[in-house]
């Protein structure tokens, strides 16, 4: 594998094992030079914690773009998650559309909702925004309820197979020529991965672990494109970041203390072992 350059954009949680705190060491576990660009700074993720500092980067954005013009730097890939606002979809759209390789792999985790129910501070102008950001993927990372969203396809919270090749055949008409639909389980005690690619459908399920972790969506995106980037194919990708996100749950059951997010240090050798 060489040596690649990538770029993610989300916020800093500080505290919270999630976003950037978590896509940084996990992308450069995987060998790869990763480059940052913060769209927010908090002192601690927002679910769970109060009295949180927040502090908005949004106007930073274009002037960090700048200086990357003016040096000439290029991103093997780019992998955007959680942003703030429509104005910073905007920049963001902007930085894939012009930032990356003639060869640059876009990777969208459109990180604004789940169990049903945009995020508290989304609205329908944001989940417009972000159907735009999808149309210059190559590659969409969404969960089921962000799949509804911004598919315009009702929620549901039981579902068959057909119901998820309808999602996906509406998703793919955003632009994505791949998509990744996390958190599919046609059984109560089972969950897995869709991958939808070139027309086809392929499906890696696994064991639902019935105490979850805060965090996981963004373990599970860093490690599908840390994968993919190491010239694993999507399929392969699915399930060494499904299988990767498994182990940190399982090794944060158990310790009533860490409910904030996932051990997810602790299964990066396991992650390596994967990649090899």
């Amino acid at each position: 594998m060489s040596y690649k350059k990538i770029l993610t954009i989300q916020d800093i949680s500080c505290v919270g094992q999630c976003s950037l705190t978590v896509a940084l060491p996990i992308l450069s576990a995987c060998g790869l030079e990763t480059c940052i660009l913060p769209s927010a700074v908090l002192s601690t993720h927002t679910a769970g914690f109060s009295g949180f500092t927040f502090r908005d980067l949004t106007d930073d954005m274009p002037e960090i773009q700048a200086h990357w013009k003016k040096e000439d730097i290029k991103f093997r890939a780019i992998y955007t998650g959680y942003l703030g606002s429509v104005k910073q979809v905007g920049y963001v759209k902007d930085i894939l559309n012009t930032m990356g390789t003639d060869d640059c792999v876009r990777i969208v985790d459109p990180a604004m909702a789940d169990n049903g129910k945009l995020y508290s501070i989304f609205n329908e102008e944001y989940v417009e925004a972000m159907r735009g950001l999808c149309a210059s993927a190559d590659i969409l990372i969404p969960n089921i309820t962000e799949a509804c969203f911004l598919s315009e396809v009702e929620y549901r919270e039981t579902y068959d197979e057909s119901y998820i090749k309808m999602l996906l055949s509406k998703l793919s008409k955003l632009g994505a020529k791949t998509i990744v639909l996390t958190g599919v389980g046609y059984a109560p005690e089972k969950t897995g991965v869709v991958a939808y690619e070139n027309g086809e459908i392929r499906y890696y399920e696994h064991d639902k672990i019935s105490k979850g972790c805060h965090g996981t969506g963004d373990i599970y995106a860093s490690a599908f494109t840390g994968a993919l980037m190491n010239d694993k194919d999507v399929i392969e990708a699915v399930k060494i970041a499904a299988d990767y996100t498994v182990k940190c749950i399982m090794n944060t059951q158990g310790d009533a203390d860490h409910w904030y997010g996932a051990k997810f240090e602790t299964a990066l050798r396991d992650l390596m072992d994967m990649l090899a």
